[in-house]
């Protein structure tokens, strides 16, 4: 799975980076920006694992977006895959290399594997329901925690909050694909997300969990790609710190 999101990567995403031509760039709403390599690495990779994986449901974010319906299917789905062909899109489009493409396998409601590509950084994270988590073959455990918790989020309208005594969010690497390894290894402590589609966390969500950590939802209960959307995420390097943020998320604006 690895070298086909690699070869996949290599094929269509490598050659866009930093060459995106007119008209390779479109909106499938307004500020929701989507690029050739998005739409043509989707169908590559989609292809591969149905012909694997005949029985699988494959939900991609971008034949998502062309039938809606796919999201409940997958829902009910017994085996599925999440592929997310290029996340950080917005990064990518600027020429940041903070993208990644993701995949992940769910058998029964649970992630059981999931992929993490770097294309740019040359970094790949692999994680299996309870055989661990690695980068590039060296297993991951999250670092001890420092003495001052540092919070992260994508949501703008929360930047520079604190929420009770902890000191104030800061931005995220705008990208799941870059942001759940970062909370892996230690650059952030928690994580606090509005957007919940299953493509963005499953992938880190199993990640997180193998290395020690712990992603839940606001309203207290454990992350379930299958379930329908919580109306935020907190991931955390460990229980601890979920439960403590988890009771102080009522603060943020727009809750």
């Amino acid at each position: 799975m690895l070298a086909l999101l690699r070869d996949v990567a290599e094929e269509v995403i490598d050659p866009r980076f930093r060459a995106l031509a007119e008209g390779q760039v479109m909106e499938k709403r307004p500020g929701d920006l989507v690029t050739v390599a998005d739409r043509e690495a989707e169908v590559l990779i989609t292809r591969a694992l149905s012909a694997a994986h005949p029985d699988a449901l494959v939900l991609g974010e971008e034949a998502t977006a062309g039938d809606p319906a796919l999201l409940g299917r997958f829902r009910a789905a017994q085996h599925a895959f999440t592929v997310d062909p290029v996340d950080g899109t917005r990064n990518f489009v600027a020429g940041s290399p903070d993208h990644a493409v993701m995949a992940a396998e769910l058998v029964g409601g649970e992630v059981v594997r999931s992929w993490i590509w770097q294309p740019q950084h040359r970094v790949a994270y692999v994680a299996e329901r309870g055989a661990g988590a690695y980068r590039d073959g060296e297993r991951l455990v999250r670092p001890p925690l420092g003495e001052d918790l540092r919070g992260v989020t994508s949501r703008r309208s929360w930047l520079g909050r604190a929420l009770g005594t902890l000191r104030a969010l800061d931005l995220t690497w705008v990208c799941c694909g870059v942001d759940y390894p970062k909370l892996v290894e230690g650059e952030a402590d928690f994580v606090l997300y509005g957007g919940t589609k299953p493509w963005d966390h499953a992938p880190g969500a199993l990640l997180l969990s193998e290395a020690g950590g712990y992603l839940g939802t606001f309203d207290g209960r454990p992350y379930q790609p299958q379930q329908p959307e919580p109306r935020g995420l907190v991931g955390a390097a460990d229980r601890a710190t979920y439960d403590l943020v988890q009771g102080l998320v009522h603060q943020l604006p727009g809750l």
